[in-house]
């Protein structure tokens, strides 16, 4: 299978989304091409290490630029300010210079770190996202968000810092749990149902051969990243359109913030089926949407083993009024106004600013509830 090549729009800032079998393995001489002098450092997690890390090493002393590796425990957890602390001072401590390069290798939670690191050593140093989930791949890797959470809340504490390239290894994902693989994908269907209805509709059609494998899989994440790179090139640094990304994640953060980030309970990707689902419920409680579109997400979430209600969480949850708590807590707050990101219908997504209080807490009591 041929590798697919997405651009995101930039300016002189432009880089490539790289997507296709085999790109780990290309890793040294497809990053050689682009930063031809730059000494890199690798960092991964205990898991990743153990599946990808070999080959990319291998790869990149073939071209002459054995790397220092960064090895941190795997899990949400690892997105702290005492792993960011690691990251930087391993960093420093082999000498990398700005112009040098840091590649992150894993899902989500390392790319975020890693991108967040590379942002503020040296005051900006190069950045290589090799992201080896496909939530990562659709959707954390391409951007420039990075972060790091606060008890408080979820990727509080962050900048934007752009790659200078991404490598999407389909072939990476055939090592993934079913459940981080489900969990990803709630990010493919995300971006049919904010404006790309005809997408929703071929992964009704199609989920069963990306999770599958082969040219469907590859079709689905090029779609993903192409819907992803139009938006940050009209909007980088979510003052307007990007913050529609944000479709199922505020419900879907201060599920996570709930769980105390627990994995075992909620991962990220499942945080944000509930979220969208409870999105499009939302918007039909408040007479935006019909019901029938929320149905519909409902039953695409459940076909593919998706979790799409708050009791599908393991475990108690805070009440209400917590939970409002943390939705307060959430980064698309604006001066104390509530900003969700609702429906009008399938694809047709809209950025809500001032939605009522009263309104999302009575919500949550109903959701909670049943």
């Amino acid at each position: 299978m041929s590798v697919v090549t997405v651009e995101v729009g930039l300016g002189d800032r432009a880089y490539e989304i790289l997507i296709g079998p085999g790109l780990i393995a290309r890793g040294g001489e497809l990053i050689q091409q682009r930063l031809p002098k730059a000494r890199c450092a690798i960092v991964t997690d205990e898991n990743v290490a153990a599946a990808h890390l070999e080959p990319l090493v291998e790869s990149l002393t073939a071209v002459g630029n054995a790397p220092a590796v960064i090895t941190l425990p795997a899990g949400e957890k690892t997105k702290s300010f005492s792993s960011l602390e690691t990251v930087v001072d391993q960093i420093i401590a082999a000498r990398l210079e700005r112009g040098d390069a840091v590649i992150a290798l894993g899902g989500g939670v390392i790319g975020d770190l890693t991108g967040f690191a590379a942002g503020i050593v040296r005051r900006g140093m190069n950045f290589v996202q090799v992201p080896t989930s496909l939530l990562a791949q659709v959707d954390s890797s391409v951007g420039g968000k990075t972060g790091i959470n606060s008890p408080r809340g979820k990727n509080l504490i962050g900048v934007f810092h752009q790659p200078k390239l991404v490598l999407a290894d389909t072939g990476a994902l055939d090592t993934l749990p079913l459940r981080e693989f489900r969990a990803g994908y709630a990010e493919v269907a995300k971006y049919g149902l904010i404006d790309r209805p005809d997408f929703f509709t071929w992964l009704e059609q199609n989920w069963q051969e990306v999770f599958s494998g082969g040219a469907a899989r590859i079709e689905a994440i090029a779609q993903s990243c192409r819907a992803k790179a139009d938006v940050v090139a009209r909007d980088e640094f979510e003052t307007g359109d990007r913050a529609l990304l944000n479709l199922g994640h505020t419900f879907g953060h201060a599920l996570e913030a709930a769980t105390a980030y627990d994995g075992a309970r909620l991962v990220h990707g499942e945080g944000v089926a509930i979220g969208m689902a409870l999105a499009h419920r939302f918007s039909a409680r408040l007479n935006l949407a019909s019901p029938d579109d929320a149905a519909r997400v409902e039953a695409h979430l459940r076909a593919v083993g998706l979790p799409w209600r708050m009791s599908d969480i393991p475990g108690d949850l805070p009440d209400a009024d917590a939970l409002f708590n943390y939705i307060t807590q959430d980064k698309k707050v604006s001066r104390g106004a509530l900003t969700f990101i609702l429906t009008r219908g399938l694809g047709q997504s809209f950025i809500a600013k001032d939605v009522p209080a009263s309104e999302v807490i009575s919500f949550l009591k109903e959701q909670r509830q049943g």
